[in-house]
């Protein structure tokens, strides 16, 4: 893993005369997955769209490749940094094939011809994610979890070297999940990065080499999720007991004490 790719220094946000956030740093290297976790409303998207460059701090940097984000201009940002969303709602019926291949619209532009090569890269990332089937589907008659794939594939295409998800699991089955963690696993092991909002201890310990608590605005807490992530954690996040169960494999899940 090399240096810092995605530097978030000190950023500050109000929102309606509100502190969103209040000196949140964050920091993702090339190769690594790192999870973000926080209670709702705790400000883990407005983080993420701080790190993209979509809203501006009231205080603070970020920095993409040691330089400031804004020195890059929108187009190189497109090029190196991928947003997924949390949700999406098209406003066309696109076939799923033409939003994964929308990816291909920083390189291209919108008037650019889609080369062999790019469509072969469309085919490719649609058959990593296992939606090869629903290519020539309109992407508003898919499923949720179905569309949440699209758009990561979306994503994929665009060959960006970081990849911002906000809360990718959304939507997702149990074996959707597995195959994407698994996946994240293999493309940060080829040299992407990732920061991901996940509100699933469970999926930070199992996906991410680092993970930040965000809590008051600030990361509260930040290293590996084995020392992260702790029983007291999770109750001082989303105010729930749990216990930690390691599994024979040693991954690490969490189970509710004195339901009902």
């Amino acid at each position: 893993m090399s240096g810092p790719a995605l530097v978030g220094v000190d950023l500050a946000f109000d929102r309606d005369g509100r502190k969103v956030l209040d000196g949140a740093s964050l920091t993702m290297g090339a190769g690594e997955v790192v999870a973000l976790l926080g209670a709702n409303g705790s400000g883990k998207t407005t983080l993420l769209r701080l790190l993209m460059g979509f809203l501006r701090p009231a205080r603070g940097r970020v920095f993409l490749h040691g330089a400031a984000l804004e020195a890059h201009g929108r187009r190189i940002i497109a090029q190196k940094i991928a947003y997924v969303a949390q949700t999406h709602a098209a406003p066309f019926p696109f076939l799923v094939r033409d939003v994964v291949a929308l990816g291909l619209l920083p390189r291209t532009g919108w008037f650019g011809a889609i080369r062999a090569a790019d469509a072969e890269r469309v085919d490719e990332v649609m058959g990593r994610l296992k939606i090869s089937h629903l290519a020539d589907r309109p992407y508003t008659e898919i499923s949720g979890g179905e569309r949440q794939l699209a758009l990561i594939g979306r994503a994929l295409a665009q060959g960006a070297e970081i990849l911002v998800l906000d809360e990718p699991m959304t939507g997702l089955d149990y074996g959707a999940q597995m195959r994407l963690i698994a996946l994240l696993r293999a493309l940060a092991a080829e040299g992407r990065g990732f920061v991901m909002s996940t509100h699933h201890p469970e999926h930070a310990h199992w996906a991410c080499d680092r993970v930040a608590l965000l809590e008051q605005g600030r990361i509260g807490a930040e290293g590996p999720p084995g020392q992260v992530l702790t029983t007291a954690a999770i109750e001082r996040l989303y105010g729930v007991k749990v216990e930690a169960v390691e599994t024979k494999a040693g991954r690490k899940a969490f189970a509710p004490l004195n339901l009902g």
